[in-house]
């Protein structure tokens, strides 16, 4: 189990990431280490060419890391990303996004985490993501 609950989640959407909550992210899922986000399909989404935007994807997956390592370590707000890197990978179709991401390693101040990117009702990944976060060094 993990340390923050979906409930837990979902509250600090609502009142400390705007953002995410204006597009309509919500937590699927979250475990220990791990976490399933999904951002529902809107039109605003869309850049020209009918493709979901790569900041939109960017976001979802950063969010996503931003649950799995509050999963690990509990509600440490202060854990903020220091690199991204994301691989696009197939053309999503328009459709709801679903991000599931994992710990690959968490040390005392740094934790290394990948995302997978689904477009919902295709088996194939349309972008894959790993980032660092750090973790300050009083929890409290």
């Amino acid at each position: 189990m993990g340390k923050i609950t979906v409930k837990e989640f979902d509250h600090i959407i609502e009142t400390e990431l705007p953002w995410a909550k204006d597009i309509g992210m919500i937590t699927d899922s979250i475990g220990d280490g791990q976490a399933v986000l999904r951002l529902p399909f809107n039109d605003v989404m869309l850049r020209p060419g009918g493709t979901i935007s790569g900041p939109t994807m960017m976001a979802l997956a950063d969010a996503c890391m931003y649950a799995v390592i509050l999963s690990a370590i509990g509600q440490v707000k202060l854990a903020v990303t220091t690199s991204f890197n994301i691989n696009f990978l197939h053309r999503p179709a328009p459709g709801d996004l679903m991000a599931e991401g994992h710990i690959l390693k968490l040390g005392k101040r740094l934790a290394v985490m990948d995302v997978t990117l689904h477009s919902d009702g295709h088996d194939e990944p349309v972008a894959h993501a790993t980032g660092t976060y750090s973790i300050p060094p009083n929890r409290a």
